[in-house]
């Protein structure tokens, strides 16, 4: 494990010169355990078309890629454009030292910035982990899809959590 040098540690918009980093940390991070299938980008191309620049805050110490928060709308349709979907990868060398909270602040900030009322994103049961974090920055159970997936040999439940902000306006029309 690596420790943070808080001098050099920054988090920005992704960028198009992230991407072969972000996929990179994409096959490490997304596994059985995190991810109800395999996650594989055909080309460069493939994940932009999926994951356009912008669509993500990076976090990076001393210029290297170490984690990201991903949020974009869930279904495009203006009645729901008040929420944000996210989800968030912190590289395994620098877990445990607080990017990943910092991720999600940088999240909140952003939405609430662009009149997001409403963050929310779907985790495995049985990754005991990610449903802590979670809980420590704010989010809670919203629903729960028992035995959704069939996963190393073994039923999982999909979780789905959601976390309010102060932003978004009472009409729900937005900035973004």
């Amino acid at each position: 494990m690596q420790q943070l040098n808080r001098d050099t540690f920054i988090i920005r918009p992704s960028e198009i010169r992230d991407v072969r980093e972000l996929i990179i940390l994409d096959n490490m991070i997304w596994t059985e355990d995190t991810t109800p299938g395999p996650l594989s980008w055909r080309s460069r191309e493939d994940y932009l078309l999926h994951t356009p620049p912008g669509s993500q805050l990076v976090a990076l110490q001393d210029e290297e890629l170490c984690g990201y928060v991903g949020f974009g709308s869930p279904s495009g349709m203006e009645s729901n454009r008040h929420v944000c979907e996210i989800n968030i990868a912190v590289h395994p060398r620098f877990q445990r030292q607080g990017i990943g909270g910092r991720l999600m602040e940088a999240v909140k900030s952003h939405a609430a910035q662009h009149a997001i009322r409403k963050l929310r994103l779907r985790v495995l049961s049985c990754n005991e982990p990610a449903l802590s974090f979670y809980r420590k920055c704010g989010f809670q159970e919203e629903g729960r899809l028992r035995e959704e997936f069939y996963l190393s040999g073994r039923y999982v439940d999909e979780v789905f959590m959601s976390c309010m902000l102060i932003g978004g306006n009472e009409d729900g029309s937005h900035l973004a």
